[in-house]
């Protein structure tokens, strides 16, 4: 896809992999909105040339807002990369609506965003949806509903790929591995940078791949291919 002129929608997009997507996608030529909840993070996207909207993704109305925001608009690249973890604890059933928060965020709102700005995307030339989920979609680490919201978001991808399959609308998975965020400031270890992972991801964007193993996910996904109960017990040692 030449993103020159196309106008694209990154969640999440004033931190993080989001924000990197954002400023890589705008280097290509391509006009960029993006979403978040701080003020003064989207305030700084701004200024560096960004249409913004506020809106918190767990909520109906912040669905709304998104939506009401693209579309009259010609919106060509959809990327839900929004998400947020959770404090979900299986002994403590005071951490159930953290682990709702989550499902919400970065399950609930990538679908009712695919389902509700897809008329806008047919619509368009040529266009493609990005659903990033993370290469624990694959196999599942200890941190369980944010791994099953992922492992969700992976399946629905998989799925409405195959039922757009011979429309004008692209679908590409995109699976970072722990990358070096404010979600992971407190983990230890070797971490993938924000702007290397949106490199990989705007590549696949680009070249038209159906998924982009970033990082260490191309490893992971090697292992799969060869022992799923591998992979698994891996990760859950991780």
């Amino acid at each position: 896809m030449d993103m020159r002129g196309k106008l694209a929608l990154v969640t999440g997009g004033s931190d993080g992999i989001g924000r990197e997507i954002a400023l890589q996608l705008q280097a290509a030529g391509a006009e960029v909105i993006v979403t978040g909840r701080s003020a003064d993070k989207l305030q700084a996207m701004a200024g560096l040339g960004f249409v913004t909207i506020a809106s918190d993704l767990s909520t109906p109305a912040g669905i709304d807002a998104v939506v009401n925001g693209v579309a009259d608009k010609p919106l060509a690249i959809l990327v839900n990369n929004a998400g947020v973890g959770s404090a979900y604890d299986l002994d403590q059933p005071s951490t159930l609506e953290s682990a709702a928060h989550c499902i919400r965020t970065n399950l609930d709102a990538p679908i009712a965003l695919c389902t509700r700005l897809l008329p806008v995307l047919r619509a368009q030339p040529e266009a493609a949806i990005v659903n990033v989920t993370s290469g624990l979609a694959i196999a599942p680490s200890t941190g369980s509903v944010y791994c099953a919201t992922k492992a969700g978001l992976r399946s629905y991808t998989q799925s409405i790929r195959h039922l757009l399959k011979d429309s004008r609308v692209r679908v590409i998975e995109a699976l970072p591995p722990v990358v070096e965020t404010n979600m992971t400031a407190a983990r230890v270890g070797k971490k993938m940078s924000a702007h290397d992972c949106a490199a990989e991801i705007v590549h696949g964007i680009r070249t038209g791949r159906r998924e982009v193993n970033a990082g260490m996910v191309k490893l992971l996904q090697m292992v799969h291919s060869i022992s799923p109960a591998l992979a698994r017990r891996v990760m859950l040692r991780f």
